[in-house]
C-alpha cells in the first residue's frame, strides 16, 4: 500500500474530506503544483483504483467506459474536458493547474488545493531523508558523508529539485580524485575556446582551492603557508576569483 507522511493541516485537511466522501460516487480534484504528491496522495486514498494519465486521451476514454472509480492524473492535459460523462462514478484527479474554471466547477463536487513543499516544510525534511536513503542504495554509498548539514534544500520544483539536489550533493562529495580529473576533463573538452584559455580554466582549480582552504584553515596568513605561496600572491587571487 502506498505510504504518505504529511504534518501539513491543510492536506491533513484533503485527506479528511476524501475520506468523509469515500463511499459516494463524487467527484473530486487536486490541484497544485508539480512534484508535490498529488499523485502519490491520491494513491493512498486510493489504492486499489485504476491509475491513467491525461496525457493518453484514448486510455482515460475507456477507462471512464469500464470503470466506475477511476484516477485521472495530469487532468490539465485532456482536451475534451467538457465531454466527459462522470455520472455514477468516484472520479479522483490530480492537476498541476485548474485551467477551465467553469469546467472543473461543473465536473467535480470537491475540488482541493495541494501546497507546495515549501509551505510544507516538515514534509519536505521527511522526504528529503527519504531521497537520501534511496539515493545512498542507488549509488551504492557506503556511508554517507559527514557534513550533510551543509546539504541545501532545493524546493523550486518541489520534490523533483529536491531528489536532484540530493543526487548531485553525494555524487560531488563521493568523488575520487580520478572521478573529479574526468569530470574535469570532459567538461573542459566540452567549453574550451577563445584565445585565453589556459587562465580562463584554471580558475576551475584556484577557486574552488582557495576557497576550501580559507573555510578550513579561517586565515590567509595559515593558508598561503600551507599553499606555499606568498601572501600577497593569495590576495591577488582572492580579489581576481572575486572571494568573500
Amino acid at each position: 500500500m502506498e505510504q504518505f507522511f504529511t504534518t501539513s493541516e491543510q492536506v491533513q485537511q484533503i485527506i479528511k474530506g476524501f475520506n468523509l466522501t469515500k463511499t459516494l460516487f463524487v467527484s473530486s480534484i487536486i490541484i497544485g503544483e508539480a512534484h508535490t504528491g498529488k499523485k502519490s496522495l491520491a494513491r493512498y486514498l486510493f489504492p486499489q483504483a485504476p491509475m491513467v494519465s491525461g496525457k493518453v486521451q484514448k486510455e482515460v476514454e475507456q477507462a471512464l467506459e469500464e470503470q466506475d472509480e477511476l484516477i485521472i492524473t495530469d487532468f490539465e492535459m485532456l482536451s475534451n474536458q467538457e465531454a466527459l460523462d462522470f455520472d455514477n462514478k468516484r472520479i479522483i484527479a490530480t492537476a498541476n493547474f485548474a485551467g477551465n474554471y467553469s469546467t472543473i466547477d461543473t465536473l467535480f463536487a470537491f475540488i482541493y488545493t495541494m501546497p507546495s513543499f515549501k509551505e510544507r516544510p516538515q514534509d519536505a525534511l521527511y522526504i528529503r531523508d527519504l531521497f537520501f536513503q534511496q539515493a545512498q542504495h542507488d549509488l551504492m554509498i557506503e556511508k554517507l558523508p559527514a557534513d550533510l548539514s551543509e546539504f541545501k534544500m532545493d524546493l523550486s520544483a518541489n520534490s523533483k529539485s529536491l531528489k536532484r539536489a540530493i543526487y548531485t550533493f553525494l555524487t560531488i562529495r563521493t568523488m575520487d580524485k580520478k572521478s573529479i580529473e574526468e569530470a574535469v576533463y570532459y567538461y573542459i573538452m566540452e567549453h574550451i575556446t577563445g584565445n585565453n584559455a589556459y587562465k580562463e580554466y584554471l580558475e576551475l582549480y584556484e577557486k574552488p582551492l582557495i576557497e576550501a582552504g580559507l573555510k578550513k584553515y579561517g586565515s590567509q596568513l595559515k593558508l598561503s603557508q600551507v599553499l606555499g605561496i606568498n601572501r600577497n600572491t593569495l590576495r591577488k587571487k582572492i580579489h581576481e576569483h572575486t572571494i568573500d
